[in-house]
């Protein structure tokens, strides 16, 4: 299978990402990433959009606990 890459010179400032993260999410990251077809860096950011489609209005992935309100600020129940 070909792995997708990101073509060349198509970033405009691209950055290495040095977190430090446990060895066994990565190889997983990287497994996952392999069997879906891509290079980590692009399956990262391929994550990263679809992301964008699970945030709540306070900018938070609708899947973790959301912020408290900050003073003065009113929590709107949406429902």
């Amino acid at each position: 299978m070909t792995v997708k890459r990101a073509p060349r010179g198509t970033r405009v400032a691209p950055v290495r990402a040095a977190w430090s993260i446990e060895t066994y999410r990565k190889e997983r990251f990287d497994q996952i990433a392999r069997t879906s077809g891509y290079t980590s860096s692009v399956f990262l950011e391929m994550v990263i959009d679809h992301l964008e489609s699970e945030l709540t209005d306070r900018g938070v992935p609708n899947w973790v606990p959301q912020p408290e309100p900050k003073d003065g600020e009113l929590l709107i129940d949406p429902t």
